[in-house]
């Protein structure tokens, strides 16, 4: 039987602690909690990856010429304090998403500096960046819906159909399917920003403002309460797991 097995047999019949009070169950010494509450990392994560892909897919779209855009430094930062709340969704791709919004926004900085000679052409090279962000995206929008979080992998499942457009787009030089690409990218970035701001609302007002879109209705509730601040589990001292 493992030490975990153990205590929470100890527990459920009652043990309390021994006759000397130090502080010990039998041969286990008494557990202490360290709590560490943060909030919710995508809520910046979400927000970072709205503005930065709306600016891009603006682009790809063809509503500016002006490809100059800035880097995905907050959703990064948000990507590892989820890994801080155990979210290993959301640590992976916000993680995953802010690296490539840096390096994308390096690129533009290269480029708008001449470093690399004008004229300098990576489509090819975003292509297949682009491949492989959709086959990851995808694989995150399962683990969103394996959380029932609806409001999460309706964000990611439309991220996941951009990303392939943009790869078929920026492959064969299609400027259709580039610009077909970025609106489906702005639809993923307002989905985001809806999503962020039911998380932001909730943590503010400490209930439900706007439907979070979760299989647990009471999430989707206006004035619902569907999770408590703190929960412990066997094993897993400090705030609750996820966001």
């Amino acid at each position: 039987m493992s030490t975990i097995d153990e205590r929470r047999e100890r527990a459920s019949a009652g043990v309390a602690l021994n006759a000397d009070g130090d502080g010990w169950y039998g041969d286990f010494a008494r557990p202490r909690v360290f709590l560490q509450p943060i909030a919710a990392p995508s809520i910046l994560g979400l927000f970072g990856f709205a503005g930065a892909t709306f600016i891009v897919a603006a682009n790809l779209a063809g509503w500016y010429g002006n490809t100059a855009t800035f880097g995905g430094i907050a959703q990064f930062a948000a990507g590892m304090w989820s890994y801080k709340a155990r979210d290993a969704v959301a640590t992976a791709m916000h993680g995953m998403w802010g690296a490539f919004w840096i390096g994308y926004g390096i690129l533009q900085l290269l480029l708008a500096t001449k470093v690399l000679p004008t004229g300098t052409t990576l489509d090819h090279a975003l292509g297949f960046w682009f491949i492989a962000l959709c086959l990851i995206t995808a694989s995150g929008m399962l683990g969103a819906l394996a959380e029932g979080n609806l409001g999460v992998t309706s964000v990611l499942g439309t991220l996941a159909a951009g990303s392939g457009l943009a790869a078929v787009g920026f492959l064969d030089g299609h400027m259709g399917v580039q610009h077909a690409a970025g609106w489906v990218f702005v639809i993923s970035a307002g989905l985001a920003w809806y999503t962020a701001t039911a998380m932001m609302l909730k943590a503010a007002g400490s209930k439900v403002i706007l439907p979070l879109f979760k299989t647990d209705m009471e999430a989707n509730k206006p004035g619902g309460t569907p999770t408590r601040a703190v929960q412990l589990e066997w094993g897993e001292p400090g705030v609750k797991m996820g966001q």
